[in-house]
């Protein structure tokens, strides 16, 4: 499972243009985006964001159980997101 996660982090590192299968911006979440890690056993779901176009800040992760991504820890992304850019934003 670790070097699935890491091959497509890695994947999104180097690769100009990364497939949807693998990261997929998530709409009405002001630029979070959704990593996406199959695996034969569990589907792995970790969020992210950008900052200032290059940098992905990895926020949360979950293993992924139902189709509908659980409302919970997309609203925790998003706290995260907002709380980053504002303690980014203070000590500038």
């Amino acid at each position: 499972m670790k070097d699935k996660i890491d091959y497509v982090l890695d994947l999104i590192k180097y690769e100009s243009r990364v497939p949807k299968k693998f990261l997929k911006h998530l709409s009405g979440t002001d630029g979070v985006y959704e990593i996406r890690v199959s695996t034969v056993f569990s589907n792995i779901r970790i969020f992210c964001f950008f900052d200032e176009g290059r940098l992905v800040i990895l926020t949360n992760c979950f293993l992924k159980k139902t189709q509908k991504t659980p409302k919970k820890e997309l609203d925790l992304a998003i706290k995260l997101k907002k709380e980053y850019f504002n303690n980014k934003n203070s000590k500038s």
